[in-house]
Protein backbone atom coordinates (compact mmCIF):
# COMPACT_ATOMS: atom_id res chain seq x y z
CA UNK A 1 0.00 0.00 0.00
CA UNK A 2 1.33 3.35 -1.37
CA UNK A 3 1.53 6.08 1.47
CA UNK A 4 -0.96 8.67 0.77
CA UNK A 5 0.11 12.91 1.65
CA UNK A 6 -3.17 15.11 1.25
CA UNK A 7 -1.02 18.22 2.22
CA UNK A 8 2.57 17.57 0.90
CA UNK A 9 2.37 21.26 0.17
CA UNK A 10 2.22 21.64 3.77
CA UNK A 11 -0.89 23.98 4.60
CA UNK A 12 -0.72 25.78 1.52
CA UNK A 13 -3.36 24.07 -0.15
CA UNK A 14 -5.66 23.23 2.40
CA UNK A 15 -5.97 26.91 3.24
CA UNK A 16 -5.98 28.03 -0.44
CA UNK A 17 -8.50 25.38 -1.67
CA UNK A 18 -10.67 26.68 1.87
CA UNK A 19 -10.50 30.37 0.58
CA UNK A 20 -11.26 29.23 -2.93
CA UNK A 21 -14.52 26.93 -1.82
CA UNK A 22 -15.22 30.32 0.48
CA UNK A 23 -15.69 32.87 -2.17
CA UNK A 24 -17.30 30.37 -4.41
CA UNK A 25 -19.81 29.88 -1.84
CA UNK A 26 -20.59 33.84 -1.10
CA UNK A 27 -20.55 34.86 -4.60
CA UNK A 28 -23.14 32.34 -5.42
CA UNK A 29 -25.35 33.24 -2.34
CA UNK A 30 -24.85 36.87 -3.09
CA UNK A 31 -26.07 36.08 -6.72
CA UNK A 32 -28.63 34.03 -5.29
CA UNK A 33 -30.04 36.32 -3.06
CA UNK A 34 -30.20 39.24 -6.55
CA UNK A 35 -31.99 36.88 -8.27
CA UNK A 36 -34.54 36.37 -5.99
CA UNK A 37 -35.37 39.86 -6.06
CA UNK A 38 -35.36 40.32 -9.88
CA UNK A 39 -37.83 39.24 -12.66
CA UNK A 40 -37.50 37.95 -16.37
CA UNK A 41 -34.11 37.57 -18.06
CA UNK A 42 -32.60 39.17 -14.97
CA UNK A 43 -33.54 36.94 -12.80
CA UNK A 44 -32.63 34.30 -15.12
CA UNK A 45 -28.53 35.92 -15.49
CA UNK A 46 -28.23 36.73 -12.01
CA UNK A 47 -28.73 32.71 -11.34
CA UNK A 48 -26.03 31.83 -14.02
CA UNK A 49 -23.79 33.80 -12.57
CA UNK A 50 -24.78 31.97 -9.14
CA UNK A 51 -24.39 28.89 -10.21
CA UNK A 52 -20.96 29.24 -12.36
CA UNK A 53 -19.23 30.34 -8.71
CA UNK A 54 -20.64 28.10 -7.02
CA UNK A 55 -19.72 24.96 -9.19
CA UNK A 56 -16.07 26.78 -10.38
CA UNK A 57 -15.56 27.66 -6.47
CA UNK A 58 -16.19 23.69 -5.67
CA UNK A 59 -14.01 22.36 -8.49
CA UNK A 60 -11.54 24.83 -7.80
CA UNK A 61 -11.33 24.01 -4.16
CA UNK A 62 -10.93 20.19 -5.13
CA UNK A 63 -8.24 20.80 -7.20
CA UNK A 64 -6.10 23.27 -5.54
CA UNK A 65 -6.23 20.08 -2.54
CA UNK A 66 -5.01 17.82 -5.15
CA UNK A 67 -1.99 19.89 -6.12
CA UNK A 68 -1.07 18.86 -2.85
CA UNK A 69 -1.74 14.65 -3.08
CA UNK A 70 1.04 12.55 -3.72
CA UNK A 71 1.64 8.83 -3.13
CA UNK A 72 4.71 7.27 -2.60
CA UNK A 73 6.29 5.06 -5.08
CA UNK A 74 4.72 6.56 -7.88
CA UNK A 75 4.01 9.88 -10.38
CA UNK A 76 0.46 11.11 -10.39
CA UNK A 77 -1.31 12.45 -13.50
CA UNK A 78 -4.39 13.88 -15.13
CA UNK A 79 -6.39 12.93 -17.84
CA UNK A 80 -7.32 16.11 -19.10
CA UNK A 81 -10.79 15.43 -20.71
CA UNK A 82 -12.20 14.06 -17.83
CA UNK A 83 -10.81 16.82 -15.78
CA UNK A 84 -12.52 18.82 -17.70
CA UNK A 85 -15.49 17.28 -17.65
CA UNK A 86 -15.49 17.31 -13.78
CA UNK A 87 -15.95 21.02 -14.19
CA UNK A 88 -18.45 20.73 -16.47
CA UNK A 89 -20.12 17.95 -14.25
CA UNK A 90 -20.22 20.78 -11.64
CA UNK A 91 -21.57 23.72 -13.00
CA UNK A 92 -24.57 21.76 -14.93
CA UNK A 93 -25.86 20.35 -11.95
CA UNK A 94 -25.34 23.55 -9.73
CA UNK A 95 -26.79 24.63 -12.40
CA UNK A 96 -29.88 22.51 -12.08
CA UNK A 97 -30.15 22.93 -8.15
CA UNK A 98 -29.91 26.69 -8.06
CA UNK A 99 -32.70 26.69 -10.89
CA UNK A 100 -34.81 24.74 -8.66
CA UNK A 101 -34.62 26.99 -5.82
CA UNK A 102 -34.93 30.27 -7.89
CA UNK A 103 -38.09 29.25 -9.94
CA UNK A 104 -39.74 26.66 -7.64
CA UNK A 105 -42.62 27.86 -6.00
CA UNK A 106 -43.29 25.40 -3.02
CA UNK A 107 -40.00 25.89 -1.13
CA UNK A 108 -39.76 23.26 1.12
CA UNK A 109 -39.84 20.85 -2.10
CA UNK A 110 -37.65 22.91 -4.09
CA UNK A 111 -35.00 23.05 -1.13
CA UNK A 112 -35.16 19.66 -1.14
CA UNK A 113 -34.59 18.59 -5.01
CA UNK A 114 -31.99 21.45 -5.48
CA UNK A 115 -30.05 20.46 -2.72
CA UNK A 116 -29.96 16.79 -3.64
CA UNK A 117 -29.26 17.32 -6.61
CA UNK A 118 -26.22 19.69 -6.16
CA UNK A 119 -24.93 17.69 -3.55
CA UNK A 120 -24.49 14.16 -5.84
CA UNK A 121 -23.76 16.92 -7.83
CA UNK A 122 -21.09 17.79 -5.94
CA UNK A 123 -19.91 14.63 -5.33
CA UNK A 124 -19.67 13.57 -8.94
CA UNK A 125 -17.67 16.32 -9.50
CA UNK A 126 -15.04 15.02 -6.71
CA UNK A 127 -15.08 11.26 -7.44
CA UNK A 128 -15.36 12.36 -12.02
CA UNK A 129 -11.98 14.06 -10.58
CA UNK A 130 -10.23 10.84 -8.93
CA UNK A 131 -11.23 8.86 -12.03
CA UNK A 132 -8.78 11.30 -14.07
CA UNK A 133 -6.00 10.68 -11.70
CA UNK A 134 -2.98 8.35 -13.68
CA UNK A 135 -0.53 6.63 -11.62
CA UNK A 136 1.26 3.46 -11.12
CA UNK A 137 -1.01 1.43 -8.86
CA UNK A 138 -4.42 0.30 -8.26
CA UNK A 139 -6.95 2.80 -6.79
CA UNK A 140 -9.39 1.79 -3.87
CA UNK A 141 -12.49 3.38 -1.79
CA UNK A 142 -13.59 2.53 1.53
CA UNK A 143 -17.46 2.44 0.98
CA UNK A 144 -18.43 3.86 4.46
CA UNK A 145 -16.44 7.02 3.60
CA UNK A 146 -17.25 7.35 0.66
CA UNK A 147 -21.20 7.06 1.44
CA UNK A 148 -20.40 9.85 4.10
CA UNK A 149 -18.89 12.33 1.72
CA UNK A 150 -21.62 11.64 -0.48
CA UNK A 151 -23.88 12.75 3.01
CA UNK A 152 -21.86 15.79 3.36
CA UNK A 153 -22.29 16.97 -0.07
CA UNK A 154 -25.84 17.08 0.07
CA UNK A 155 -26.24 18.32 3.38
CA UNK A 156 -23.70 21.18 2.57
CA UNK A 157 -25.97 22.08 -0.85
CA UNK A 158 -29.29 22.01 1.39
CA UNK A 159 -27.50 24.17 3.83
CA UNK A 160 -26.76 26.50 0.86
CA UNK A 161 -29.60 26.90 -0.66
CA UNK A 162 -31.78 27.21 2.18
CA UNK A 163 -28.90 30.47 3.37
CA UNK A 164 -29.75 31.67 -0.33
CA UNK A 165 -33.27 31.80 0.73
CA UNK A 166 -33.75 32.96 3.85
CA UNK A 167 -30.11 34.79 4.45
CA UNK A 168 -29.79 38.35 3.08
CA UNK A 169 -27.52 40.81 5.44
CA UNK A 170 -24.34 40.64 4.11
CA UNK A 171 -22.45 39.50 7.30
CA UNK A 172 -24.93 36.82 7.31
CA UNK A 173 -24.04 35.83 4.15
CA UNK A 174 -20.29 35.75 5.08
CA UNK A 175 -20.71 33.61 7.89
CA UNK A 176 -22.72 31.25 5.84
CA UNK A 177 -20.25 31.23 3.39
CA UNK A 178 -17.55 30.19 5.43
CA UNK A 179 -19.54 27.54 6.78
CA UNK A 180 -20.46 26.11 3.63
CA UNK A 181 -16.39 26.19 2.45
CA UNK A 182 -16.00 24.26 5.80
CA UNK A 183 -18.33 21.36 4.18
CA UNK A 184 -17.46 21.23 0.77
CA UNK A 185 -13.67 20.92 2.44
CA UNK A 186 -14.21 18.34 4.78
CA UNK A 187 -16.53 16.59 1.99
CA UNK A 188 -13.26 16.40 -0.16
CA UNK A 189 -11.11 15.30 2.57
CA UNK A 190 -13.30 12.68 3.63
CA UNK A 191 -13.63 11.54 -0.11
CA UNK A 192 -9.51 11.37 -0.02
CA UNK A 193 -9.13 9.48 3.59
CA UNK A 194 -11.24 6.59 1.50
CA UNK A 195 -8.84 6.21 -0.49
CA UNK A 196 -6.77 3.77 -0.82
CA UNK A 197 -3.63 3.10 -3.15
CA UNK A 198 -1.55 -0.25 -4.17
CA UNK A 199 1.35 0.75 -5.98
CA UNK A 200 2.93 -1.12 -8.50
CA UNK A 201 6.29 0.19 -9.31
CA UNK A 202 7.21 0.85 -13.23
CA UNK A 203 9.43 2.81 -15.14
CA UNK A 204 6.66 3.30 -17.97
CA UNK A 205 5.51 7.00 -18.55
CA UNK A 206 2.34 7.78 -17.16
CA UNK A 207 -0.31 9.38 -19.54
CA UNK A 208 -1.96 12.97 -19.16
CA UNK A 209 -0.45 16.14 -17.70
CA UNK A 210 1.03 17.02 -14.38
CA UNK A 211 -0.64 18.82 -11.62
CA UNK A 212 1.44 22.00 -12.83
CA UNK A 213 1.08 21.45 -16.38
CA UNK A 214 -2.29 21.23 -16.02
CA UNK A 215 -4.26 21.82 -12.99
CA UNK A 216 -2.71 25.00 -11.35
CA UNK A 217 -2.56 27.18 -14.64
CA UNK A 218 -6.58 26.66 -15.15
CA UNK A 219 -7.07 26.97 -10.96
CA UNK A 220 -5.52 30.06 -11.54
CA UNK A 221 -7.60 31.64 -14.54
CA UNK A 222 -11.15 30.02 -12.27
CA UNK A 223 -9.86 31.39 -9.35
CA UNK A 224 -9.36 34.88 -11.22
CA UNK A 225 -12.90 34.69 -12.44
CA UNK A 226 -14.16 34.17 -9.13
CA UNK A 227 -12.57 37.08 -7.86
CA UNK A 228 -13.31 39.70 -10.72
CA UNK A 229 -16.95 38.58 -10.88
CA UNK A 230 -16.58 39.45 -6.85
CA UNK A 231 -15.86 42.99 -7.20
CA UNK A 232 -18.43 43.38 -10.30
CA UNK A 233 -21.16 41.60 -7.81
CA UNK A 234 -19.82 43.95 -5.11
CA UNK A 235 -20.41 47.31 -7.62
CA UNK A 236 -23.53 46.95 -8.74
CA UNK A 237 -26.63 47.79 -7.29
CA UNK A 238 -28.90 45.87 -5.80
CA UNK A 239 -32.32 45.86 -6.76
CA UNK A 240 -33.68 48.18 -3.26
CA UNK A 241 -30.61 49.75 -4.34
CA UNK A 242 -32.43 50.57 -8.18
CA UNK A 243 -35.41 51.46 -6.60
CA UNK A 244 -34.31 54.07 -4.21
CA UNK A 245 -32.48 55.65 -7.53
CA UNK A 246 -35.33 55.34 -9.67
CA UNK A 247 -37.35 57.46 -7.02
CA UNK A 248 -35.05 59.60 -6.23
CA UNK A 249 -34.77 60.73 -9.98
CA UNK A 250 -38.97 60.66 -9.89
CA UNK A 251 -38.99 63.48 -6.97
CA UNK A 252 -36.09 65.21 -9.05
CA UNK A 253 -37.86 65.43 -12.24
CA UNK A 254 -41.53 66.49 -10.35
CA UNK A 255 -39.66 68.87 -8.51
CA UNK A 256 -38.03 70.05 -11.56
CA UNK A 257 -41.66 69.80 -13.57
Amino acid sequence: MGHLDHAALGWLTPVLSYVMACTGAALGLRCTVRALGATGRSRRNWLVTAASAIGTGIWTMHFVAMLGFSVGGTDIRYDVPLTILSLLVAMAVVCAGVFAVGYGRDRARALFVGGLTTGLGVASMHYLGMAAVRLHGDVTYDPLLVGLSVLIAVVAATAALWAALNIKSPVAVTIASLIMGAAVSSMHYTGMFAVGVEVTPSDEVLPGATAMQFIFPLAVGLGSYLFLTSAFVALSPTTGEREASASAQRSVEGVAG
